[in-house]
Parts: C-alpha cells; structure tokens; sequence
C-alpha cells in the first residue's frame, strides 16, 4: 500500500503542475479574447502586480483585460515556452497589445495555497531582427529534459551568476561553458563565449558597463533556468530577465529580456519591479 501511496502523490504533483501551467496560459490568453469572467475565476483578489505601468489588484487586471477587448485592433497572444518551479509559473511569450507592436516577454505568475494566481512578475521588450549569429529571440531549443537535475541546474546558474554576472570570479567563466560553444539569443550577441566578450569589449569602448548588482529569483526546471536580476545599463536602473538552457552541468542556450525600470513618480503601483 505505502508504495501506492508515494505514486498516488507523485502524480497528484505532476497534475498539480500542470494544472498551475494551464491557468498561466488561460490567464494571458484572456488579452486576446476579452474574457473578464475567465480572469475573475482565475485571479484571486488581491493579485499584486509589479508591471510598474498597471495598477495592482485584481480589478484592475480586469480593467486592462476589458480595455483590450474595447481596442479596435484585436491582442494577439503567442506562447512559445511554459514551465514551472513549485508556485510559480514563467512563460516565454509574444504579445501584441491592440496593435501596438510585438514584444518578448517573461511573465512569472505566483499561485497561492487556493490554487489562484496571486501575483506577478515581467519584462518586455520591443520583438527585434535576427541577431548576428541569425537566431531570434525566442527559437531554438524548445524540448525540456533532465526533471531529475532541476536542483543541480539552478545552482549552476546561481554560482554562474555570482561569479561571472557580478563579476566576483571572472577567472572561473571557462568552467561554465563547454569551450565556445554557447548559442545565443540575445539581440546585439553573436554565438560563443567569443561573441559575448566581443560584445562586452565594444560596450565598455563606448563607456557602456552592464552591471548585475543583486539576483532577485532564480526559478528552474529541467534544463531550463530563469533569472531575475537588478542591475544598471549604461547607468540607467535595469531589470535582467535571463533564460539559460543547461547541457551535461555546462551553460548552452541563452535568451533574455532586458527593460529599464521606470522612474518611481510614473509607477502605477508601489510593489515595485521585482
């Protein structure tokens, strides 16, 4: 009976997930079909938001959800890649908010212990060209693996990040890749930890320092990490949303959305960006 039991609550677990997933995805699904009784449903009430352009409050999700479906111009919503970690949710998607234009985002959405979304994270930014290396922001690997190296994955990142995106070990960035070989996503980078140094190198010519001063979340699953990081761009406040493929304890794949954080007296909420 005991060995039924652990298999009854493995997959109890795993329909958990994919449960959260399917809301996430019904949730940013509500932009383009204007369904405002789906968001209630799936918003608990006092959802905090820290898109610092929206006021927090499931209100007034629902407020934007109705303006959007108001919109002459229909909200097209195309998710590339969905995961999870625990109670939260961060998806890889391509809006277009009324016509506005599309943009790459990272959304994280958190669940509480009722199984509602509770609050929310992201970063957008403008859908650009293929970067030097011909790749664009969100192709490449799609498939996740690896569920069983979830936890050694995200400390990779972490250590990765404390040593070579702070800069406190720069020394050690050779240990995290497999040679060269690091395929990149990033909109201005070629492939390559070549590429990333030529890009760094011409930023500083230019006076151009791209600073990580302090990790907010570092959500995984598989193969798949994403990071949230504070930092500064050429000295304007800037949030890092990082996404990093790994392969056999070594750093692969690569695709971020970089946004500078806008100045407090324009936020449309207090909680701030991360």
């Amino acid at each position: 009976m005991k060995h039924s039991h652990t298999t009854h609550t493995a997959t109890d677990h795993i329909e958990k997930e994919q449960v959260q997933t399917g809301k996430a995805l019904a949730l940013i699904n509500t932009f383009a079909s204007g369904d405002t009784a789906a968001a209630r449903e799936l918003l608990a009430e006092g959802y905090i938001q820290h898109n610092l352009a929206y006021g927090t409050g499931r209100d007034a999700f629902l407020g934007s959800v109705e303006y959007l479906a108001s919109a002459p111009v229909k909200t097209t919503v195309n998710n590339i890649r969905a995961f999870e970690d625990g109670d939260k949710v961060f998806l890889q998607t391509i809006y277009n908010f009324a016509g506005a234009g599309e943009q790459v985002a990272f959304d994280i959405f958190r669940f509480d212990t009722e199984g509602k979304i509770t609050e929310h994270w992201d970063n957008l930014a403008a859908l650009a060209a293929p970067n030097p290396s011909g790749h664009t922001q969100t192709d490449g690997t799609m498939t996740l693996t690896d569920l069983d190296k979830t936890e050694a994955n995200r400390k990779l990142v972490q250590d990765f990040l404390y040593d070579v995106m702070q800069g406190n070990n720069l020394e050690k960035t050779p240990d995290y890749f497999d040679g060269d070989a690091y395929i990149q996503h990033n909109t201005g980078i070629a492939d390559g930890v070549s590429g990333l140094n030529t890009a760094l190198a011409a930023l500083a010519e230019q006076g151009i320092a791209m600073v990580y001063n302090e990790v907010h979340q570092v959500l995984a699953q598989g193969n798949f990490v994403l990071a949230v990081s504070e930092g500064t761009f050429g000295g304007a406040p800037t949030a890092y949303y990082d996404l990093w493929r790994v392969e056999d304890g070594k750093i692969a794949e690569h695709w971020d959305v970089m946004e500078t954080i806008a100045e407090q007296s324009t936020w449309a909420n207090e909680n701030g960006k991360f």
